[in-house]
Protein backbone atom coordinates (compact mmCIF):
# COMPACT_ATOMS: atom_id res chain seq x y z
CA UNK A 1 0.00 0.00 0.00
CA UNK A 2 1.49 3.39 -0.95
CA UNK A 3 2.08 5.90 1.83
CA UNK A 4 -0.82 8.18 0.94
CA UNK A 5 -3.45 5.48 0.94
CA UNK A 6 -1.90 3.74 3.94
CA UNK A 7 -2.36 6.98 5.83
CA UNK A 8 -5.98 7.07 4.72
CA UNK A 9 -6.57 3.60 6.09
CA UNK A 10 -4.76 4.34 9.37
CA UNK A 11 -7.03 7.28 10.05
CA UNK A 12 -10.26 5.50 9.09
CA UNK A 13 -11.42 4.73 12.63
CA UNK A 14 -10.97 8.21 14.05
CA UNK A 15 -11.79 10.37 11.04
CA UNK A 16 -14.87 8.45 10.06
CA UNK A 17 -16.49 7.92 13.43
CA UNK A 18 -18.97 10.78 13.06
CA UNK A 19 -19.86 9.75 9.52
CA UNK A 20 -20.30 6.11 10.43
CA UNK A 21 -22.56 7.02 13.30
CA UNK A 22 -24.48 9.20 10.88
CA UNK A 23 -24.80 6.36 8.36
CA UNK A 24 -26.02 3.91 10.96
CA UNK A 25 -28.26 6.21 12.94
CA UNK A 26 -31.96 5.44 12.85
CA UNK A 27 -32.90 9.10 12.54
CA UNK A 28 -31.86 9.11 8.88
CA UNK A 29 -34.03 6.17 7.85
CA UNK A 30 -37.35 7.07 6.27
CA UNK A 31 -40.06 5.92 8.68
CA UNK A 32 -41.81 3.51 6.33
CA UNK A 33 -38.81 2.14 4.48
CA UNK A 34 -37.72 -1.47 4.73
CA UNK A 35 -34.32 -2.01 6.37
CA UNK A 36 -32.51 -2.42 3.04
CA UNK A 37 -33.95 0.82 1.68
CA UNK A 38 -32.96 2.58 4.91
CA UNK A 39 -29.38 1.32 4.59
CA UNK A 40 -29.22 2.55 0.99
CA UNK A 41 -30.51 5.95 2.06
CA UNK A 42 -27.96 6.13 4.87
CA UNK A 43 -25.08 5.56 2.43
CA UNK A 44 -26.39 8.19 0.04
CA UNK A 45 -26.89 10.72 2.84
CA UNK A 46 -23.22 10.38 3.72
CA UNK A 47 -21.74 10.18 0.22
CA UNK A 48 -23.93 12.96 -1.20
CA UNK A 49 -23.56 15.28 1.78
CA UNK A 50 -22.06 18.73 1.32
CA UNK A 51 -19.18 17.58 3.51
CA UNK A 52 -17.98 15.37 0.63
CA UNK A 53 -18.06 18.40 -1.74
CA UNK A 54 -19.29 16.49 -4.77
CA UNK A 55 -16.69 13.69 -4.73
CA UNK A 56 -14.42 15.20 -7.36
CA UNK A 57 -11.30 13.14 -8.20
CA UNK A 58 -8.10 14.50 -6.71
CA UNK A 59 -9.81 16.46 -3.93
CA UNK A 60 -10.46 16.02 -0.21
CA UNK A 61 -13.93 14.88 -1.26
CA UNK A 62 -12.32 11.87 -2.91
CA UNK A 63 -10.30 11.08 0.22
CA UNK A 64 -13.46 11.15 2.36
CA UNK A 65 -15.28 8.96 -0.14
CA UNK A 66 -12.53 6.34 -0.22
CA UNK A 67 -12.18 6.35 3.55
CA UNK A 68 -15.90 5.78 3.96
CA UNK A 69 -16.16 3.02 1.34
CA UNK A 70 -12.93 1.36 2.42
CA UNK A 71 -14.17 1.13 5.99
CA UNK A 72 -17.56 -0.20 4.88
CA UNK A 73 -16.09 -2.86 2.61
CA UNK A 74 -13.48 -3.93 5.17
CA UNK A 75 -16.13 -4.34 7.87
CA UNK A 76 -18.37 -6.28 5.48
CA UNK A 77 -15.62 -8.85 5.18
CA UNK A 78 -14.19 -8.17 1.75
CA UNK A 79 -10.46 -8.39 1.15
CA UNK A 80 -8.34 -6.21 -1.08
CA UNK A 81 -8.98 -6.98 -4.74
CA UNK A 82 -6.06 -5.13 -6.28
CA UNK A 83 -3.86 -8.25 -5.97
CA UNK A 84 -1.00 -5.79 -5.56
CA UNK A 85 0.77 -5.74 -2.16
CA UNK A 86 2.09 -2.28 -2.95
CA UNK A 87 -1.40 -0.81 -3.47
CA UNK A 88 -3.88 -2.72 -1.37
CA UNK A 89 -7.54 -1.76 -1.87
CA UNK A 90 -6.72 1.43 -3.76
CA UNK A 91 -5.49 1.10 -7.36
CA UNK A 92 -3.79 4.34 -8.49
CA UNK A 93 -5.09 6.08 -11.60
CA UNK A 94 -3.12 9.04 -12.92
CA UNK A 95 -5.04 11.51 -15.07
CA UNK A 96 -3.81 14.35 -17.21
CA UNK A 97 -6.03 17.43 -17.48
CA UNK A 98 -5.38 19.45 -20.59
CA UNK A 99 -6.74 22.91 -21.32
CA UNK A 100 -5.99 25.19 -24.28
CA UNK A 101 -3.09 27.54 -23.67
CA UNK A 102 -2.33 29.39 -26.92
CA UNK A 103 -3.71 29.73 -30.43
CA UNK A 104 -2.23 31.39 -33.50
CA UNK A 105 -3.04 31.44 -37.20
CA UNK A 106 -1.27 33.23 -40.05
CA UNK A 107 -2.28 33.05 -43.68
CA UNK A 108 -0.56 33.98 -46.92
CA UNK A 109 -1.34 34.18 -50.63
CA UNK A 110 1.58 33.78 -53.04
CA UNK A 111 4.03 34.54 -50.23
CA UNK A 112 2.27 37.70 -49.04
CA UNK A 113 0.56 37.72 -45.68
CA UNK A 114 -3.23 37.80 -45.72
CA UNK A 115 -4.47 39.70 -42.68
CA UNK A 116 -7.11 38.01 -40.51
CA UNK A 117 -7.85 39.40 -37.02
CA UNK A 118 -6.50 37.19 -34.27
CA UNK A 119 -9.92 37.16 -32.58
CA UNK A 120 -11.48 35.63 -35.70
CA UNK A 121 -9.64 32.28 -35.46
CA UNK A 122 -9.41 29.71 -32.67
CA UNK A 123 -6.94 26.83 -32.96
CA UNK A 124 -7.08 23.79 -30.67
CA UNK A 125 -5.00 20.65 -30.25
CA UNK A 126 -5.41 17.37 -28.41
CA UNK A 127 -1.66 17.19 -27.74
CA UNK A 128 0.87 19.40 -25.99
CA UNK A 129 1.69 21.39 -29.14
CA UNK A 130 0.72 21.12 -32.76
CA UNK A 131 2.16 23.18 -35.60
CA UNK A 132 1.48 23.25 -39.34
CA UNK A 133 3.65 25.55 -41.48
CA UNK A 134 2.73 26.97 -44.88
CA UNK A 135 0.18 24.26 -45.64
CA UNK A 136 -2.19 24.81 -48.60
CA UNK A 137 -5.91 25.08 -47.84
CA UNK A 138 -8.05 22.39 -49.47
CA UNK A 139 -11.73 23.31 -49.64
CA UNK A 140 -13.67 20.11 -48.99
CA UNK A 141 -17.22 21.47 -49.00
CA UNK A 142 -19.69 21.18 -46.16
CA UNK A 143 -19.77 19.48 -42.77
CA UNK A 144 -21.40 16.43 -44.29
CA UNK A 145 -20.16 14.37 -47.19
CA UNK A 146 -17.49 11.89 -48.26
CA UNK A 147 -13.89 12.20 -47.12
CA UNK A 148 -11.25 12.78 -49.83
CA UNK A 149 -8.42 10.33 -50.37
CA UNK A 150 -5.30 10.53 -48.24
CA UNK A 151 -3.33 11.60 -51.29
CA UNK A 152 -5.50 14.74 -51.55
CA UNK A 153 -5.40 15.54 -47.83
CA UNK A 154 -1.75 14.88 -47.01
CA UNK A 155 0.13 18.08 -46.17
CA UNK A 156 -2.98 20.22 -46.49
CA UNK A 157 -5.45 22.03 -44.23
CA UNK A 158 -8.99 20.83 -44.90
CA UNK A 159 -11.35 23.82 -45.03
CA UNK A 160 -15.09 23.18 -44.66
CA UNK A 161 -18.34 25.03 -44.06
CA UNK A 162 -20.39 24.50 -40.91
CA UNK A 163 -23.74 25.99 -41.97
CA UNK A 164 -25.56 22.72 -42.65
CA UNK A 165 -25.47 21.81 -38.96
CA UNK A 166 -23.08 18.89 -39.24
CA UNK A 167 -21.48 17.50 -36.09
CA UNK A 168 -17.73 17.03 -35.66
CA UNK A 169 -17.66 13.56 -37.20
CA UNK A 170 -16.46 14.76 -40.61
CA UNK A 171 -13.73 16.88 -39.05
CA UNK A 172 -12.55 13.84 -37.11
CA UNK A 173 -12.65 11.71 -40.26
CA UNK A 174 -10.64 14.29 -42.21
CA UNK A 175 -7.92 14.30 -39.55
CA UNK A 176 -7.93 10.51 -39.40
CA UNK A 177 -7.59 10.38 -43.20
CA UNK A 178 -4.42 12.45 -43.17
CA UNK A 179 -5.28 16.16 -43.18
CA UNK A 180 -2.58 18.20 -41.45
CA UNK A 181 -5.31 20.28 -39.82
CA UNK A 182 -9.00 21.08 -40.19
CA UNK A 183 -10.38 24.62 -40.34
CA UNK A 184 -14.17 25.03 -40.01
CA UNK A 185 -15.93 28.18 -41.19
CA UNK A 186 -18.61 29.11 -38.66
CA UNK A 187 -21.16 30.20 -41.25
CA UNK A 188 -24.17 28.72 -39.42
CA UNK A 189 -25.64 29.13 -35.95
CA UNK A 190 -22.44 28.46 -34.00
CA UNK A 191 -20.29 31.37 -32.91
CA UNK A 192 -16.62 31.42 -32.01
CA UNK A 193 -17.55 32.37 -28.44
CA UNK A 194 -19.79 29.29 -28.09
CA UNK A 195 -17.10 27.02 -29.50
CA UNK A 196 -14.51 28.57 -27.20
CA UNK A 197 -16.73 28.19 -24.15
CA UNK A 198 -17.23 24.50 -24.87
CA UNK A 199 -13.78 23.56 -26.10
CA UNK A 200 -11.71 25.61 -23.65
CA UNK A 201 -12.80 23.48 -20.70
CA UNK A 202 -10.26 20.98 -19.47
CA UNK A 203 -10.15 17.66 -21.26
CA UNK A 204 -9.03 14.58 -19.36
CA UNK A 205 -7.15 11.44 -20.32
CA UNK A 206 -5.24 8.68 -18.61
CA UNK A 207 -1.60 9.68 -18.21
CA UNK A 208 -0.48 6.58 -20.11
CA UNK A 209 -2.68 7.35 -23.12
CA UNK A 210 -0.80 8.31 -26.25
CA UNK A 211 -2.82 11.41 -27.08
CA UNK A 212 -2.25 12.60 -30.63
CA UNK A 213 -1.56 16.14 -31.71
CA UNK A 214 -4.58 16.70 -33.95
CA UNK A 215 -4.93 20.35 -34.92
CA UNK A 216 -8.42 21.75 -35.38
CA UNK A 217 -9.45 25.36 -35.97
CA UNK A 218 -12.52 27.54 -36.32
CA UNK A 219 -12.82 30.81 -38.25
CA UNK A 220 -15.71 33.27 -38.20
CA UNK A 221 -17.59 34.33 -41.35
CA UNK A 222 -16.00 37.77 -41.09
CA UNK A 223 -12.56 36.20 -40.78
CA UNK A 224 -13.17 34.02 -43.83
CA UNK A 225 -14.34 37.01 -45.85
CA UNK A 226 -11.07 38.77 -44.95
CA UNK A 227 -9.09 35.70 -45.87
CA UNK A 228 -10.66 35.55 -49.34
CA UNK A 229 -10.09 39.21 -50.17
CA UNK A 230 -8.09 39.61 -53.36
CA UNK A 231 -8.54 35.99 -54.38
CA UNK A 232 -11.39 36.67 -56.80
CA UNK A 233 -13.57 34.36 -54.69
CA UNK A 234 -16.15 35.09 -52.02
CA UNK A 235 -17.67 33.08 -49.21
CA UNK A 236 -20.88 32.91 -51.26
CA UNK A 237 -18.86 31.36 -54.10
CA UNK A 238 -17.61 28.63 -51.76
CA UNK A 239 -21.16 27.95 -50.61
CA UNK A 240 -22.36 27.62 -54.23
CA UNK A 241 -19.49 25.29 -55.12
CA UNK A 242 -20.18 23.10 -52.06
CA UNK A 243 -23.85 22.82 -53.02
CA UNK A 244 -23.24 21.43 -56.49
CA UNK A 245 -23.82 17.67 -57.00
CA UNK A 246 -20.58 17.46 -58.99
CA UNK A 247 -18.52 19.17 -56.24
CA UNK A 248 -14.91 18.04 -55.93
CA UNK A 249 -12.35 19.30 -53.40
CA UNK A 250 -10.43 22.37 -54.57
CA UNK A 251 -7.00 23.63 -53.54
CA UNK A 252 -7.12 27.37 -52.80
CA UNK A 253 -4.23 29.73 -53.45
CA UNK A 254 -3.95 30.30 -49.66
CA UNK A 255 -1.53 28.74 -47.20
CA UNK A 256 -1.79 28.62 -43.43
CA UNK A 257 0.69 28.48 -40.56
CA UNK A 258 -1.36 27.25 -37.63
CA UNK A 259 -0.37 26.45 -34.05
CA UNK A 260 -2.02 25.49 -30.77
CA UNK A 261 -0.68 24.46 -27.37
CA UNK A 262 -2.18 23.09 -24.16
CA UNK A 263 -1.40 23.20 -20.44
CA UNK A 264 -1.20 19.94 -18.53
CA UNK A 265 -2.03 19.14 -14.91
CA UNK A 266 -1.61 15.66 -13.43
CA UNK A 267 -4.24 14.33 -11.04
CA UNK A 268 -3.65 11.33 -8.80
CA UNK A 269 -6.86 9.43 -8.09
CA UNK A 270 -7.90 5.85 -7.21
CA UNK A 271 -10.17 2.96 -8.04
CA UNK A 272 -11.28 1.00 -4.98
CA UNK A 273 -11.23 -2.78 -5.52
CA UNK A 274 -12.52 -5.35 -3.07
CA UNK A 275 -12.92 -9.09 -3.43
CA UNK A 276 -14.98 -11.92 -2.03
CA UNK A 277 -12.65 -14.91 -2.57
CA UNK A 278 -14.16 -17.96 -4.19
CA UNK A 279 -13.65 -21.62 -3.34
CA UNK A 280 -12.28 -22.62 -6.75
CA UNK A 281 -9.11 -20.82 -7.70
CA UNK A 282 -8.56 -20.10 -11.39
CA UNK A 283 -12.23 -20.69 -12.22
CA UNK A 284 -12.77 -17.08 -13.26
CA UNK A 285 -14.52 -14.17 -11.58
CA UNK A 286 -17.65 -12.07 -11.55
CA UNK A 287 -17.37 -8.28 -11.38
CA UNK A 288 -19.83 -5.78 -9.88
CA UNK A 289 -18.97 -2.11 -10.34
CA UNK A 290 -20.21 1.44 -9.89
CA UNK A 291 -18.49 4.82 -10.16
CA UNK A 292 -17.96 6.85 -6.99
CA UNK A 293 -17.15 10.25 -8.55
CA UNK A 294 -19.32 13.29 -9.25
CA UNK A 295 -18.54 16.82 -10.44
CA UNK A 296 -17.46 18.53 -7.23
CA UNK A 297 -18.05 22.28 -7.04
CA UNK A 298 -19.81 22.79 -10.33
CA UNK A 299 -22.52 25.42 -9.93
CA UNK A 300 -22.33 28.98 -11.15
CA UNK A 301 -20.26 31.25 -8.89
CA UNK A 302 -23.30 33.35 -8.08
CA UNK A 303 -25.50 30.34 -7.20
CA UNK A 304 -26.51 29.68 -3.60
CA UNK A 305 -25.90 25.92 -4.04
CA UNK A 306 -22.75 25.12 -6.03
CA UNK A 307 -22.05 21.49 -5.01
CA UNK A 308 -22.95 18.75 -7.47
CA UNK A 309 -23.61 16.18 -4.74
CA UNK A 310 -24.41 13.35 -7.16
CA UNK A 311 -27.01 11.63 -4.96
CA UNK A 312 -28.65 9.59 -7.71
CA UNK A 313 -25.60 9.81 -10.00
CA UNK A 314 -23.96 7.89 -8.51
CA UNK A 315 -24.05 7.69 -4.71
CA UNK A 316 -27.10 5.48 -5.22
CA UNK A 317 -25.12 3.06 -7.41
CA UNK A 318 -22.28 2.86 -4.89
CA UNK A 319 -24.86 2.23 -2.15
CA UNK A 320 -26.37 -0.66 -4.14
CA UNK A 321 -22.91 -2.09 -4.80
CA UNK A 322 -22.03 -1.91 -1.10
CA UNK A 323 -25.24 -3.54 0.10
CA UNK A 324 -24.95 -6.30 -2.52
CA UNK A 325 -21.45 -6.96 -1.18
CA UNK A 326 -22.80 -7.12 2.37
CA UNK A 327 -25.42 -9.76 1.50
CA UNK A 328 -23.02 -11.81 -0.60
CA UNK A 329 -20.37 -11.78 2.13
CA UNK A 330 -22.89 -13.12 4.66
CA UNK A 331 -24.01 -15.94 2.38
CA UNK A 332 -22.32 -19.18 1.29
CA UNK A 333 -18.87 -18.79 -0.17
CA UNK A 334 -19.08 -18.67 -3.98
CA UNK A 335 -17.08 -20.90 -6.28
CA UNK A 336 -15.70 -18.01 -8.33
CA UNK A 337 -14.16 -14.84 -6.94
CA UNK A 338 -16.53 -11.89 -6.90
CA UNK A 339 -14.84 -8.53 -7.39
CA UNK A 340 -16.31 -5.18 -6.33
CA UNK A 341 -15.01 -2.14 -8.18
CA UNK A 342 -15.72 1.51 -7.33
CA UNK A 343 -14.34 3.45 -10.27
CA UNK A 344 -12.97 6.95 -10.39
CA UNK A 345 -13.45 9.53 -13.15
CA UNK A 346 -16.46 8.04 -14.91
CA UNK A 347 -17.77 11.55 -15.37
CA UNK A 348 -14.51 12.56 -17.06
CA UNK A 349 -14.80 9.91 -19.79
CA UNK A 350 -15.09 6.45 -18.16
CA UNK A 351 -11.40 6.78 -17.32
CA UNK A 352 -11.35 4.69 -14.13
CA UNK A 353 -13.01 1.78 -15.93
CA UNK A 354 -10.51 2.05 -18.78
CA UNK A 355 -7.66 2.10 -16.25
CA UNK A 356 -9.03 -1.04 -14.58
CA UNK A 357 -9.26 -2.86 -17.91
CA UNK A 358 -5.81 -1.74 -19.03
CA UNK A 359 -4.14 -2.78 -15.77
CA UNK A 360 -6.50 -5.41 -14.32
CA UNK A 361 -5.95 -7.30 -11.06
CA UNK A 362 -6.62 -10.56 -12.94
CA UNK A 363 -6.52 -11.59 -16.59
CA UNK A 364 -9.57 -9.96 -18.12
CA UNK A 365 -10.47 -13.11 -20.02
CA UNK A 366 -11.20 -14.67 -16.62
CA UNK A 367 -14.09 -12.24 -15.98
CA UNK A 368 -17.12 -14.27 -17.02
CA UNK A 369 -19.58 -11.42 -16.46
CA UNK A 370 -19.58 -7.82 -15.26
CA UNK A 371 -22.58 -5.80 -14.03
CA UNK A 372 -22.40 -2.03 -13.87
CA UNK A 373 -24.65 -0.06 -11.50
CA UNK A 374 -25.33 3.60 -12.29
CA UNK A 375 -28.00 6.15 -11.28
CA UNK A 376 -30.19 3.43 -9.85
CA UNK A 377 -32.56 5.28 -7.47
CA UNK A 378 -35.27 6.18 -9.98
CA UNK A 379 -37.92 3.44 -10.07
CA UNK A 380 -40.33 2.42 -7.26
CA UNK A 381 -40.37 -0.98 -5.61
CA UNK A 382 -41.84 -3.72 -7.82
CA UNK A 383 -40.68 -2.16 -11.09
CA UNK A 384 -39.40 -4.35 -13.94
CA UNK A 385 -35.74 -4.26 -14.98
CA UNK A 386 -34.10 -3.85 -18.37
CA UNK A 387 -30.72 -4.83 -19.81
CA UNK A 388 -28.67 -1.85 -20.98
CA UNK A 389 -26.40 -3.56 -23.47
CA UNK A 390 -29.00 -6.10 -24.58
CA UNK A 391 -27.68 -8.18 -27.46
CA UNK A 392 -24.09 -6.98 -27.07
CA UNK A 393 -22.94 -9.96 -24.98
CA UNK A 394 -23.87 -13.61 -24.49
CA UNK A 395 -25.23 -12.88 -21.00
CA UNK A 396 -28.85 -12.09 -21.84
CA UNK A 397 -30.37 -15.59 -21.66
CA UNK A 398 -28.78 -16.34 -18.30
CA UNK A 399 -29.85 -12.97 -16.92
CA UNK A 400 -33.39 -13.81 -18.00
CA UNK A 401 -33.16 -17.17 -16.19
CA UNK A 402 -32.01 -15.47 -12.98
CA UNK A 403 -34.74 -12.85 -13.23
CA UNK A 404 -37.37 -15.53 -13.72
CA UNK A 405 -36.20 -17.39 -10.64
CA UNK A 406 -36.25 -14.14 -8.66
CA UNK A 407 -39.72 -13.28 -10.02
CA UNK A 408 -38.37 -10.09 -11.63
CA UNK A 409 -39.70 -9.07 -15.00
CA UNK A 410 -37.14 -8.10 -17.65
CA UNK A 411 -38.45 -5.67 -20.26
CA UNK A 412 -37.80 -7.17 -23.71
CA UNK A 413 -36.56 -4.00 -25.38
CA UNK A 414 -33.33 -2.59 -26.73
CA UNK A 415 -34.40 1.06 -26.40
CA UNK A 416 -32.20 1.58 -23.36
CA UNK A 417 -29.16 0.70 -25.50
CA UNK A 418 -29.26 4.33 -26.62
CA UNK A 419 -27.46 5.02 -23.33
CA UNK A 420 -24.97 2.15 -23.42
CA UNK A 421 -22.01 4.39 -24.29
CA UNK A 422 -22.68 6.74 -21.37
CA UNK A 423 -21.62 4.40 -18.57
CA UNK A 424 -18.59 2.41 -17.40
CA UNK A 425 -19.86 -0.80 -18.95
CA UNK A 426 -19.05 0.62 -22.37
CA UNK A 427 -15.37 1.03 -21.43
CA UNK A 428 -15.20 -2.61 -20.31
CA UNK A 429 -16.93 -3.79 -23.47
CA UNK A 430 -14.17 -2.11 -25.48
CA UNK A 431 -11.76 -4.45 -23.72
CA UNK A 432 -13.89 -7.55 -24.44
CA UNK A 433 -15.22 -7.87 -20.90
CA UNK A 434 -18.87 -8.99 -21.17
CA UNK A 435 -20.63 -6.17 -19.33
CA UNK A 436 -24.23 -4.99 -19.03
CA UNK A 437 -26.40 -2.90 -16.74
CA UNK A 438 -29.41 -4.75 -15.33
CA UNK A 439 -31.47 -1.96 -13.87
CA UNK A 440 -34.96 -0.85 -12.95
CA UNK A 441 -34.00 2.78 -13.57
CA UNK A 442 -33.91 2.48 -17.38
CA UNK A 443 -36.96 0.23 -17.67
CA UNK A 444 -39.12 3.35 -17.70
CA UNK A 445 -37.18 5.60 -20.07
CA UNK A 446 -39.58 8.50 -19.56
CA UNK A 447 -38.64 8.68 -15.87
CA UNK A 448 -34.95 8.29 -16.64
CA UNK A 449 -35.02 10.99 -19.29
CA UNK A 450 -36.91 13.29 -16.92
CA UNK A 451 -33.98 12.93 -14.53
CA UNK A 452 -31.50 13.64 -17.36
CA UNK A 453 -33.41 16.77 -18.28
CA UNK A 454 -33.77 17.90 -14.67
CA UNK A 455 -31.37 17.23 -11.78
CA UNK A 456 -28.73 15.25 -13.73
CA UNK A 457 -25.24 16.74 -13.30
CA UNK A 458 -26.66 19.70 -11.39
CA UNK A 459 -26.47 20.82 -7.74
CA UNK A 460 -30.11 19.76 -7.37
CA UNK A 461 -29.12 16.06 -7.53
CA UNK A 462 -29.09 15.84 -3.76
CA UNK A 463 -31.27 14.62 -0.90
CA UNK A 464 -33.20 17.86 -0.60
CA UNK A 465 -35.56 16.33 -3.16
CA UNK A 466 -37.35 13.00 -2.68
CA UNK A 467 -35.40 9.97 -3.93
CA UNK A 468 -36.98 6.59 -4.65
CA UNK A 469 -35.06 3.73 -3.01
CA UNK A 470 -37.63 0.97 -3.56
CA UNK A 471 -36.44 -0.08 -7.01
CA UNK A 472 -32.83 0.28 -5.86
CA UNK A 473 -33.47 -2.20 -3.03
CA UNK A 474 -35.02 -4.63 -5.53
CA UNK A 475 -31.94 -4.24 -7.71
CA UNK A 476 -29.65 -5.04 -4.79
CA UNK A 477 -31.33 -8.43 -4.46
CA UNK A 478 -31.26 -8.99 -8.22
CA UNK A 479 -27.51 -8.27 -8.35
CA UNK A 480 -26.93 -10.65 -5.46
CA UNK A 481 -28.77 -13.34 -7.42
CA UNK A 482 -26.86 -12.53 -10.61
CA UNK A 483 -23.50 -12.65 -8.83
CA UNK A 484 -24.31 -16.01 -7.21
CA UNK A 485 -25.55 -17.49 -10.49
CA UNK A 486 -22.56 -16.40 -12.58
CA UNK A 487 -20.15 -17.41 -9.81
CA UNK A 488 -21.49 -20.97 -10.02
CA UNK A 489 -19.25 -22.98 -12.37
CA UNK A 490 -21.99 -25.52 -13.02
CA UNK A 491 -24.59 -22.98 -14.02
CA UNK A 492 -22.11 -20.88 -16.03
CA UNK A 493 -19.07 -22.74 -17.35
CA UNK A 494 -16.35 -20.30 -18.39
CA UNK A 495 -16.52 -21.18 -22.08
CA UNK A 496 -20.30 -20.76 -22.14
CA UNK A 497 -20.08 -17.38 -20.46
CA UNK A 498 -17.80 -16.13 -23.20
Amino acid sequence: MNRGMAAIFRCIQGALAPLLLLAGGPALSAPREAPLEARLRAHVEVLASDDFEGREPGTEGEAKTLRYLGKQWFDIGLVSGTNDPGNEWFAPVTLVAREPASSSAQFARKGRRQYVPKAAVLMLTSGNRSLVKDAPLLFVGKGRGPVPDRSELAGRVALLLDGDGGDSSRQDALLAAGASAVLTVLDGDRSLDSVAARRKRSGYALADDNVGGDLEGFITQEGMIRLLQGSGMTLADLERKAGRPEFVPEVLDITGTLEATTRETKIRTYNLIGKLPGRKRDSGAVLLLAHWDAFGICGDETAEDRICNGAIDNASGIAVLTEAARILARGPRPERDIYFLATTSEELGLLGAHAFAENPPLPINQIVAAFNIDSIAIAPRGSPAVIVGKGLTSLDSRIAAVAKREKRKIVDSSEANAYVKRQDGWALLQHDIPTVMVTSAYADLAKMEAFFEGDYHRPSDDLKRPIEFGGAADDVLLHVALARWFADTRKVPSAAAK
